[in-house]
């Protein structure tokens, strides 16, 4: 680095940028990010986040003063900030600090500041779809079935990736499959029993685990994947072809893009983007093309 690069990023770069901090991801050690972001960014505008009310309003008080927010967390810090960007010119940045950062991972987000200092140095963006699940924003992956019960124990531990896949064996055996019914009659074939009904705007729920390989974030369309339940047998392939990318429709998966759709589950239990959820049927998914502007 240059004996003045710092300066550099300081005064072009830094002007109207607010970052936001989630003091909960990363196993609450936020601290090495921010005493970097000190050393390198003079007078740096931060917030570190105590509730999502609170993040609403340090946004909303900064929002004429600001062009670009970078969220700093997991995949659910991202959809909170992200909510108060939709259909706006402000531009939303990342440096990921959660357990999955799916999102981070389909956008080019790594854990390394200098990057990100790049990226905002140079300010390119690009508009990207964001979904609603009855009126409630999600930017990524949401689902319920087997992977909404998922989230809700995972929430009890400490997190972490062997956390997440300790939760996933101890449910997988004892749950029951829910029961799917589309409203829309030319859907009505796929009605009947699922291990887990996920709705993909992206290819991944984070970790690299990718149940939608197909998905684009700029199409107009959520992939809405059906799993059925599959037997112990199917497990080490399931798991193999959603870590290599290479889950495609089977017995036991179905892909339907969609760009609108209503149906009615038999649980309340969702995850959006990764965050535990209650919603009740029937469930409204509706796609907004070009709603969310991204840093590049």
């Amino acid at each position: 680095m240059l004996p003045n690069q710092e300066a550099f990023f300081t005064f072009v770069t830094m002007e109207r940028v607010a970052f936001i901090i989630n003091p909960f991801s990363a196993k609450k050690n936020y601290h090495p990010f921010l005493n970097e972001l000190k050393k390198k960014v003079e007078n740096p505008i931060y917030y570190i986040s105590e509730s999502i009310l609170g993040t609403d309003e340090f946004i909303q008080h900064h929002f004429s003063d600001t062009d670009i927010f970078v969220a700093i967390g997991g995949d659910g810090t991202i959809s909170t900030v992200a909510k108060n960007l939709i259909n706006t010119d402000k531009i939303l940045a990342i440096f990921p600090a959660g357990s999955g950062n799916g999102f981070s991972n389909e956008n080019h987000f790594s854990k390394n500041l200098d990057e990100l200092l790049e990226k905002l140095k140079h300010k390119k963006f690009k508009k990207i779809d964001t979904f609603s699940v009855n009126d409630r924003l999600s930017i990524n992956v949401s689902g319920t079935g087997f992977d909404g019960k998922v989230v809700k124990e995972f929430e009890k531990t400490s997190r972490g990736f062997k956390n997440y896949i300790k939760v996933s064996l101890k449910t997988f055996f004892s749950y029951k499959p829910i029961k799917l019914k589309f409203i829309d009659e030319k859907y009505h074939q796929y009605n009947g029993k699922y291990l887990m009904i996920n709705i993909a705007n992206t290819r991944q729920f984070g970790n690299n685990a990718y149940i939608a390989p197909m998905a684009s974030k700029s199409d107009g369309l959520v992939d809405m994947v059906l799993v059925k339940k599959f037997p112990l047998a199917y497990s080490p392939f399931f798991a193999f072809r959603m870590f290599t990318k290479k889950l495609k429709e089977d017995n036991y998966i179905t892909y339907l893009p969609v760009s609108e759709i209503k149906f009615k589950v038999n649980t309340k239990n969702w995850h959006l983007d990764g965050e535990f959820n209650k919603i009740k049927s029937p469930i409204h998914i509706k796609v907004s093309p070009s709603s969310l502007t991204i840093l590049i």
